[in-house]
């Protein structure tokens, strides 16, 4: 069984899970997230600021495939492109660091390495575009029903430290310097985690 990671593009946006392609919790301010999900358009708001983040900024995400499979994902982008990152009350995140938004692995293949595999995947993209640090919103009271914050204990187990208390919504980073080692080392450290593995890091190209 081999993994690889990849971009998230347009092209792949559809192997997302269902659920997830139609949470735009982090895309869209609130009442605007309200409305897209009454007029069923959450979907193409998605698709929409997946095209305007990798069309203004770069590469925003990562899927990792199990042969074929798609097991899970990751999506990211700075602060200015993610609204709901101001309406927490441990908001705003710091602007030198880029927020981590949409998170999920399928429940079959968890505790297997795979969310730490998408986390050293975004820490690499990231350290060589000369990012400082990824922050991100965790849910210290997570459950099946609000999938669209990540667990602040996974967060905390693959490095993150918490910047700013809260009893439910704390904020977490990972300081990117301290993970320079998986800059350079990524491939082989996977390779132990999760025997042959294949990383690309290449910023996808915007399909028009």
């Amino acid at each position: 069984m081999s993994r690889r990671v990849v971009g998230v593009t347009l092209d792949n946006l559809e192997d997302l899970p269902k659920h997830s392609r139609s949470c735009v919790y982090w895309e869209l301010a609130p009442h605007l997230r309200e409305q897209a999900e009454e007029f069923g358009t959450a979907e193409l708001e998605k698709e929409a600021w997946v095209s305007s983040v990798l069309l203004e900024w770069g590469s925003c995400g990562r899927i990792v495939y199990s042969d074929k499979l798609p097991v899970g994902f990751v999506l990211y982008a700075p602060p200015n492109a993610v609204p709901r990152a101001a309406a927490f009350p441990t908001s705003p995140p710091s602007p030198d660091a880029v927020v981590l938004t949409g998170f999920h692995v399928l429940p079959e293949f968890r505790r297997g390495g795979i969310g730490r595999m998408l986390v050293q995947a975004v820490a690499k993209d990231l350290t060589r575009r000369g990012v400082k640090a990824i922050e991100a919103f965790g849910d210290a009271r997570p459950d099946e029903e609000r999938s669209c914050v990540v667990p602040s204990d996974f967060l905390l187990s693959v490095g993150f430290k918490t910047v700013r208390p809260h009893p439910h919504w704390p904020r977490l980073r990972l300081e990117l310097r301290s993970a320079i080692t998986w800059k350079e080392d990524v491939e082989a450290a996977l390779e132990r985690l999760l025997g042959t593995v294949s990383v690309s890091t290449a910023s996808p190209v915007l399909q028009r």
